[in-house]
């Protein structure tokens, strides 16, 4: 490693600090590094890419921690490095550029740009040496650096037509199609996989609000589908099976092997996912996983404030995946000779391995822990039903004995003693607001309050810690903050403040909810065609303005938002604020027409517009009996499509931010709920069976 720090050395992003010490001159995004390209004529060479991504790493391997190719990257660019966990606004626009010109995307993402900022080259991994036609860095700096001589014209003809290409993918407004949920549903149904769940081919992702929105399409038809994806992937080897929590993605159908990077959102939406499966359906299974979900991330993803950590490495010691993996030897050498009969019998290893090397398909020697099975006649989404609860939330909120619980305990203190992967330790905001919704609505449905606790805790640190005045920032990092908030800080938190709301009543977290969204109405609408930005009107101005609707791993702002306004607007009585989410699918309608399966998130919002709405308000002393069992009542049903407000007596601020309550009030003294549905209000009721009657109709 090269001794001598380069511009990052400086940085707060994991990323970026991880390629301080590259021979490469690699310099942070800023005009500093625009400027230096200018005055020596040179184009930029930029790198996009996030701390626990694994091809990252082979290609800083490969070719940034090598003196020739640092050496030729040096002479011919202005190399800029960017976190796309910090900066999603630049790898929104650019990972857009290579999906254009290249027809894929992924990271790591290598752009060439003019100093201008206007791309001229795109590409994915780039191998130091040219093999199986994917041309090398070797090769391809030389091609470059000579065309930017030589037919500088080319390349400037070259990057106006991108430009304008790109500056034309905007959306396109017009008029969802009246079956558009029913089409989605159908589009799930087509690409789910029967025999081992999920949905298309590998690599398979979770995928977990696509689950959601057929959970409240229709709960009926679906079932099977839903819980048997569940089931399969947290019986695969794409879930850590002794620390819990879910990787990024099976590399494979079987769900057996995953890239074994794990996020924080992906812990959060699979967490929701769960939380529905147990609402609508009462899958004890789907509430175990939840709580395990939420076993990693409190115990191993939280900040000493409260907030929540981005990421763990798949990669430790320079090897993917060996911190999570087994040989038979080790296990013999960690276990007794009962322990570890049930070990390899009821997770499935092999003496000579139980996966193949992706490169060379050789067997590693190496087990990954999983619960399936890999017999073509008994297919991981049927697994035997004494798999269903092998595995309880050890130190969880429901504690159960038994041998198999021991053994686990046993393998994560073993494992614990290994170099652990790398954490990515940013506190993001918009994945804070992910996690808070799920934790917020867990303590609801299972009746948790540590969850709720939690919840308010990341909730507190991302609003003192991440804002200013109504302002919030991306990323905080060892007390420091950066990068403006963009549309998902706003809209992820204040999803999660909704729901935090919901649950504990906490008016200020309904007030804030409302503060936030009026920061984004203000500063990322787009008044032509409606929906919003993915950046504020005053900050840096890029290429383009980004604006985005697909809900790919992870929501998309707008999806997220669409809904805030529609709860915001029955929670108020607000309806300019359902014309406003009205415009918003409007303005992505012809996208979302085309492939309605990319729009999960964004549907659900389009549920609950297109459904039967309940608004619930509920008159009463937070404190007293009789308003706890009305709570209870109202909870016990499952209506996706309800929003809950609390009216405590003589509160002046809930008559501020919903006038609309001022004649819902306690009768006679006792707890009171009023209920309306589509629009239409029915007669006030003060028993709680009586309420769970009405809203079971």
């Amino acid at each position: 490693m090269n001794t001598q720090p380069n511009r990052l050395i400086h940085e707060k992003s994991p990323y970026l600090l991880q390629h301080a010490h590259n021979p490469v001159d690699w310099r942070p995004w800023g005009e500093e590094a625009f400027e230096a390209a200018r005055k020596a004529d040179k184009p930029i060479f930029l790198s996009i890419g996030y701390a626990t991504c694994h091809w990252c790493h082979v290609m800083e391997r490969e070719s940034f921690e090598n003196e020739e190719v640092a050496a030729l990257l040096n002479e011919a660019f202005v190399c800029i490095k960017v976190d796309r966990e910090e900066r999603p606004d630049i790898d929104e626009i650019y990972m857009t550029v290579c999906q254009m010109m290249t027809g894929q995307g992924g990271w790591p993402l290598t752009i060439v740009m003019t100093p201008d900022k206007e791309p001229f080259f795109a590409a994915t991994y780039i191998p130091q040496e040219t093999r199986f036609g994917r041309l090398g860095m070797m090769e391809l700096i030389p091609q470059i650096s000579n065309a930017w001589k030589n037919r500088r014209d080319e390349i400037l003809s070259s990057s106006d037509r991108i430009v304008e290409a790109l500056s034309g993918r905007s959306d396109s407004s017009g008029v969802l199609k009246e079956n558009i949920l029913n089409l989605a549903v159908q589009a799930a149904e087509r690409s789910y996989d029967p025999e081992y769940g999920g949905f298309g081919n590998a690599p398979k992702f979770p995928m977990a609000h696509r689950l959601t929105f057929l959970m409240r399409q229709s709960p009926d038809d679906v079932k099977e589908m839903v819980l048997s994806t569940l089931k399969a992937f947290r019986r695969g080897g794409v879930w850590d099976q002794v620390g819990f929590g879910i990787h990024r993605y099976s590399t494979d159908s079987e769900w057996l092997v995953p890239h074994f990077e794990k996020m924080l959102y992906d812990q959060a939406m699979l967490a929701l996912a769960c939380i529905e499966a147990y609402e609508a359906y009462g899958e004890e299974s789907a509430r175990q996983t939840a709580e395990e979900i939420f076993n990693y991330v409190l115990r191993d993803m939280t900040a000493p404030g409260g907030g929540f950590y981005s990421a763990e490495d798949a990669d430790s010691e320079g090897v993917e995946g060996k911190f999570y993996v087994w040989s038979l030897a080790e296990l013999c050498r960690v276990l007794d000779a009962d322990e570890l009969a049930l070990v390899v019998d009821r997770f499935n290893v092999q003496p000579d391995g139980n996966f193949s090397d992706e490169v060379s398909g050789r067997k590693t020697v190496e087990n990954i822990l999983h619960l399936t099975f890999l017999d073509p006649s008994r297919p991981a989404a049927i697994p035997p039903e004494e798999g269903n609860s092998l595995i309880p939330s050890a130190g969880g909120v429901r504690e159960a004995g038994g041998g198999f619980d021991v053994v686990r305990e046993k393998l994560f203190t073993v494992r614990e003693k290994r170099i652990h992967p790398l954490k990515d330790t940013k506190v993001l905001a918009d994945w804070n607001g992910l996690m808070i919704a799920a934790l917020a609505k867990a303590a609801r449905v299972f009746d948790e309050p540590e969850y709720a606790v939690a919840a308010q805790r990341a909730g507190d640190f991302v609003l003192s810690e991440m804002a200013e005045g109504d302002r919030l920032w991306h990323r905080w990092r060892e007390g420091h903050t950066a990068v403006p908030g963009q549309l998902d800080d706003y809209a992820f938190m204040t999803f999660g403040l909704l729901e935090l709301y919901e649950t504990t009543f906490d008016f200020q977290a309904l007030e804030e909810a409302v503060s936030l969204n009026a920061v984004v109405l203000e500063k990322f609408q787009c008044l032509k065609t409606g929906g919003f930005y993915l950046t504020a009107d005053d900050a840096e101005k890029l290429l383009i303005r980004p604006k985005s609707m697909y809900d790919g791993a992870l929501p998309s702002g707008n999806s997220v938002q669409m809904m805030n306004l529609l709860k915001l607007a029955r929670l108020t009585g607000r309806t300019d604020l359902e014309a406003l989410a009205e415009g918003v699918v409007n303005s992505f309608a012809q996208t979302i027409n085309r492939a309605p399966d990319g729009f999960s998130q964004a549907l659900q919002a389009v549920q609950f517009a297109r459904g039967e709405s309940v608004e619930i308000v509920i008159a009463g002393n937070p404190d007293s009996p009789d308003t706890k069992e009305m709570i209870r009542a109202v909870r016990s049903v499952y209506l996706p499509n309800k929003v809950v407000l609390l009216k405590e007596p003589d509160d002046p601020v809930i008559l501020k931010l919903a006038p609309y309550t001022v004649d819902q009030k306690q009768i006679d003294g006792k707890a009171t709920v009023y209920i309306c549905r589509n629009f239409a209000c029915e007669a006030p009721l003060t028993d709680p069976e009586k309420v769970i009657e009405m809203l079971s109709q």
